[in-house]
């Protein structure tokens, strides 16, 4: 009995040890990554950052942050920001979000506020923090701009995971819903509300790769590169509108991409109709695109339902026998 319980003081003991070894390295490590960017040019604050759990977690709160990068002009604050972990699985954190925060751009503010912002991330164990998976799941999330315009969402899921047949590549999927733009931007894309408030639904299926792993690297140096785009499902319906594609894109060093996507559109003219009253189109191309399309739709044997693809090639872009112009640069800041 009394080495039973010698044993349980020495074990009781060396897990205390790693529990504090482990507290410190975790405040040290993120310390030290807010002094880098301060190094960088950043601007980076915070008020507290501390670790509690003892003995089975390391929960790290740190208060009052604020992050603004120089190169994008993007800040963010926030008055609270959580890392919490198991002492035993330190790679796997859960991230949780302030219930409101700040993300400034160089021309606006926009305050955020939500119900849950939460995300869970797997990283490969090193000092990289190579990112393995990640799942994030957003509630009732709302926007609202110094510009006067507001927005919100009603429920999201973003997640990724590396790819298992293609190295440096990660499987990406997103799904909306309840997606409510601005009043602003839907007054002016549908001036006689014959859409509905929200989007029926928002969602992405694809696999995308990268010229580099996304770890800390990629955040403090330079962002990956796009070398591919794997689109196995996109689609967005509103209202009797709904926009679907699919297809595969090579991208070159250069961002420009080679490849074609498959898109099937129901009510195209309306989306045409939109796409003109945000500006994107100008009265007489989008007259012009409109009679050009319909002869592509009749080849389907229905006249409202559009498929068709969307053809990059030598920097230029087509949809079906309609040019469209140079093609865009894939390249992410």
């Amino acid at each position: 009995m009394r080495k039973l319980l010698l044993l349980l003081i020495i074990a009781s003991s060396l897990w205390g040890g790693y529990w504090f070894v482990g507290k410190s390295a975790v405040e040290t490590g993120l310390r030290s990554w807010i002094d880098q960017r301060r190094s960088d040019g950043w601007a980076a604050d915070y008020a507290e950052l501390k670790t509690r759990g003892f003995p089975n977690r390391f929960d790290t709160s740190i208060t009052d942050l604020s992050l603004a990068d120089p190169a994008t002009g993007l800040a963010w604050e926030l008055p609270v920001f959580q890392i919490l972990a198991l002492s035993y699985k330190p790679n796997h954190i859960i991230a949780v979000f302030a219930q409101d925060q700040v993300l400034a751009t160089p021309n606006q503010r926009i305050n955020i506020s939500n119900e849950t912002m939460r995300g869970s991330v797997v990283f490969e164990p090193g000092t990289d923090l190579t990112l393995q998976r990640s799942s994030f799941i957003l509630e009732d999330l709302k926007f609202s701009s110094s510009k006067g315009w507001s927005s919100s969402l009603g429920s999201g899921s973003f997640a990724t995971r590396q790819s298992v047949a293609i190295p440096l590549a990660h499987d990406i999927a997103f799904s909306a819903q309840g997606l409510t733009p601005s009043s602003t931007l839907r007054d002016r894309l549908d001036p006689t509300g014959a859409l509905p408030e929200s989007l029926d639904t928002l969602s992405l299926d694809l696999t995308a790769g990268f010229t580099a792993p996304w770890d800390r690297f990629a955040i403090e140096r330079a962002r990956p590169q796009l070398t591919s785009l794997d689109v196995k499902n996109i689609n967005a319906r509103w209202g009797d509108l709904d926009l679907r594609m699919a297809g595969e894109l090579q991208v070159g060093t250069n961002g420009v991409p080679e490849g074609k996507i498959t898109i099937r559109a129901e009510n195209w003219r309306d989306m045409i109709a939109l796409a003109k009253n945000s500006g994107s189109l100008s009265d007489g191309l989008a007259s012009g695109l409109e009679r050009a399309l319909a002869l592509v739709a009749g080849m389907s044997g229905d006249k409202d339902v559009l498929e068709a693809d969307l053809t990059f090639s030598r920097g230029r872009m087509s949809l079906g026998i309609l040019p469209l112009g140079p093609a865009p640069k894939l390249i992410l800041r």
